[in-house]
């Protein structure tokens, strides 16, 4: 049998652990019983951030993106899109730098929108630039099983 997937709950912080086969069938956090997938990107701050990446065992796809940029706002419909269509097998976040510089600053984000897949703690691929949601999708499941 294969080793649990850690999920981290979007409302609790709570690790959870999950089977892979069973990663599709809605599964609940443990401590506060919300749902562990909710079809949409979490706004998470550093400490959240950092939680999910040293802890959880899914790749993270990242949207660093900030309220003032006009392709930011673009591409969100599409980053939102993504996440019905790459969950349960990623987790998709949005990290503001404006209200987070010190992630922006800690992996060199020189551009908005900049998208990241971290698997593993480690960032393992980086594209700059509005995607469209196929393309994203694509992107993302590509560079997760390199």
């Amino acid at each position: 049998m294969s080793e649990p997937e850690i999920l981290i709950c979007p409302a609790c912080d709570t690790a959870n652990r999950v089977p892979r086969a069973r990663l599709g069938d809605a599964p609940r956090c443990g401590s506060c019983k919300a749902a562990l997938f909710e079809g949409q990107p979490l706004a998470l701050d550093a400490g959240r951030f950092d939680r999910l990446i040293g802890t959880g065992t899914l790749p993270v796809l990242v949207d660093f993106w900030a309220e003032w940029c006009g392709p930011c706002k673009a591409m969100a419909p599409a980053f939102i899109a993504a996440a019905r269509d790459l969950e349960p097998g990623f987790r998709l976040v949005k990290i503001d730098t404006e209200a987070e510089p010190t992630l922006a600053h800690r992996y060199a984000i020189r551009s908005i929108p900049t998208l990241m897949v971290v698997s593993g703690g480690r960032e393992v691929a980086r594209q700059s630039g509005v995607m469209d949601r196929a393309s994203l999708v694509r992107w993302a499941r590509a560079a997760a099983a390199s």
